[in-house]
Formats: C-alpha cells, structure tokens, sequence
C-alpha cells in the first residue's frame, strides 16, 4: 500500500491510559516497587497504544529510554499513559508518562515518577513487519513528540552502525 493511500491517525487516537494499585510483592528491600515492575507496567500500556494506532499486532522491539524521577512506594495507584508519537513504515515510538498518588489521599496531586520510549513493530500473522498507518500530529505538542522521537531513533540508528563498524574493525 502507498503511503499516500495508507489511512492517517493523530496522536490522540492511539492514547491508552492504564492505572494499578502497588502492592507490598512488587517491593524491593528499600519498600519502593522494582523499577522492573513499572517497567512492565510501561511496556504494557505502550504494547496498547502500540496496537490501537497500528490496527492490530505490534512487539516491543526497543526501549528506547527510560528515565525513573522518583521512587513508586507500596499502596500507590500507579497511572500509565501512552501514546504513539511517531511512525515509520512499520515501527512506531511510543511515549508513556508514568505517575502516581497515594491511594489514601484523593486530593493528592499526582507525581510524575517516570517516563519511557518504546519502540514497536507491526506484525501480520505470520511475524512479519507489516505497514503501519500514517501518524499526523495536530498540535504543537504533537509535532515536539514528533521532532524529538526522529532525533531518538536517529541516535538510535547512528549508534547501531556504529557498534556494527567497530565490530568489522572498520
């Protein structure tokens, strides 16, 4: 399918929002839930927003980066938010926003503790890439996730053929 006939989504379609209580079984020895738990958690709710945009199967095939800005405590609600904020031919980045409040304070602000970008491919039923549908950005928010997800995977990709050169002893 050409690009130009492929169907287009904004953003805002593809958004997911998934939210968990944290128990005391995903505590490390300092009480904070494991980096590795909200991870998951992460990796979850962009596999959501991953799906939704590109209308059907998509796998992580990266995390991109993941910045952890404060520790997630037992009996926290814990809220992910993912949307996808670029698209390829068959790879999508997904940018989720991870917080939390404490679960005995309604009126608790919510703390951003968190933020990851994934990337995922399209698959069809047979494992392989298949084309994604078109990302239009619609606001100037949109277009910053958009700018800065093309300087991520160009880093991405510099560094790949880097580490490849190095290893031929190039």
């Amino acid at each position: 399918m050409e690009a130009a006939s492929r169907p287009a989504h904004p953003p805002v379609y593809s958004r997911v929002s998934l939210a968990q209580l944290m128990h005391a079984t995903s505590a490390n020895l300092l009480g904070n839930i494991h980096g590795g738990d909200i991870m998951k958690l992460a990796d979850s709710t962009a596999g959501a927003a991953a799906q939704r945009h590109s209308g059907g199967p998509a796998v992580t095939a990266a995390l991109d980066e993941m910045a952890f800005l404060a520790p997630v405590h037992v009996g926290d609600i814990v809220r992910t938010t993912a949307q996808v904020n670029w698209a390829g031919r068959s790879s999508m980045e997904v940018g989720v926003r991870i917080e939390a409040e404490p679960w005995t304070d309604a009126t608790a602000q919510p703390l951003h503790v968190a933020s990851a970008y994934f990337v995922f491919v399209a698959i069809d039923g047979e494992g392989k890439a298949r084309q994604v549908p078109r990302l239009v950005p619609e606001t100037s928010e949109e277009l910053r996730r958009w700018r800065e997800a093309e300087i991520r995977r160009a880093h991405r990709l510099a560094g790949k053929q880097e580490i490849e050169s190095g290893r031929n002893g190039d």
